[in-house]
């Protein structure tokens, strides 16, 4: 068995909402609102979910970009904080820890500085980790251009010189500058054309495979999720539904969420017709979230009790892990 790599237990991300004449605190956007999970060496964990519904809060948290509000994440057994108990990792040990955690962001283009030529945006960390020199961390960035699919010669050239498919490879040569153990992927092919998408996909399994990586791979297509990850975690408004294997997933959604989300992917057979379910009304606020279950304001097979009573997480099945009172029912 696979050692965990990251541990995150109880985790909850709060940002304020501040109003009145006095600009006094009125109210929390539940971000991301009491999630646990593990992540294995070597492992690809996908989290999937609509937009707005935490997973990027939840990556950027984890390595401390974002401060937590509540709960506990270790890094290979080190502790970066536990809320609840007072427990703080110290920025110098924090600062060395972050070789291993890397991100790659979303966004290309606002990614990279404009200021920064290519070189400096991917030796910067070599440098200020105090690995190399200036002279030796450019021709480190030349190699590493090269390993991302890119020539050596564009170390001296601007962001604003390259495409969002080139963008990207460079934001992954500077994630990789560290030899990290952990990158967080926040949506790193959303602002790519399709075609460019299947090459970074295919470029970033050979580099995992290569310096054995660890990758959280946030997405919202189900179709990049289905073929890149090797278990999946279901994010609805802040809160996991579900959470199993690929394969476990695509063949036995459990929670109704999970279930119309599969039903809007698209099927590379035309012939092969299936049954969409569509949900009606909107997302609710994550200023706001509905009592009991939070799904339960849209889902089709909703019940009393979910509009009082919030579902446990819990396991149904090895490694099949829901939150919905239908497996209550199923069990009896």
């Amino acid at each position: 068995m696979a050692k965990n790599l990251i541990e995150v237990r109880n985790l909850k991300k709060y940002f304020p909402i501040m109003g009145g004449v006095f600009s006094r605190k009125v109210g929390d956007v539940k971000a991301v609102d009491d999630i646990s999970f593990n992540i294995e060496e070597g492992e690809i964990f996908g989290l999937v979910g609509e937009s707005g519904c935490g997973k990027s809060t939840t990556g950027r948290t984890i390595i401390e970009l974002l401060d937590p509000t509540a709960g506990s994440v270790k890094f290979d057994d080190k502790v970066i904080y536990d809320i609840e108990n007072n427990v703080r990792m110290p920025r110098n040990e924090l600062q060395a820890l972050r070789r291993d955690m890397q991100i790659i962001f979303q966004d290309p283009y606002a990614s990279l500085n404009p200021r920064m030529n290519v070189g400096t945006i991917v030796s910067e960390g070599l440098v200020k980790h105090k690995i190399a020199n200036k002279k030796e961390a450019i021709e480190k960035a030349k190699e590493l251009l090269e390993l991302c699919g890119l020539s050596a010669d564009n170390v001296v050239k601007y962001p604003h010189e390259f495409s969002g498919g080139q963008r990207q490879r460079i934001g992954i040569a500077r994630a990789l500058a560290l030899q990290p153990k952990f990158i967080v992927c926040d949506e790193p092919i959303a602002a790519l054309d399709v075609s460019i998408q299947a090459q970074v996909l295919t470029l970033m399994q050979e580099l995992k495979e290569k310096f054995k990586l660890t990758y959280l791979f946030i997405s919202h297509d189900l179709s990049v999720i289905k073929y890149f990850c090797d278990r999946i975690a279901v994010m609805y408004l802040g809160s996991f539904v579900e959470l199993t294997t690929t394969k476990r997933l695509f063949e036995k959604p459990l929670h109704p969420y999970t279930q119309s989300l599969l039903s809007a992917t698209p099927k590379s057979d035309p012939t092969i017709t299936k049954e969409r379910i569509i949900l009606k009304g909107d997302v609710p606020s994550p200023a706001n979230p509905p009592k009991g279950c939070k799904f339960h304001t849209r889902c089709p097979q909703v019940m009393e009790m979910c509009k009082t009573v919030v579902p446990e997480f819990k396991e149904v099945e090895p490694g099949h892990t829901v939150s919905c009172h239908l497996m209550d029912l199923d069990a009896r």
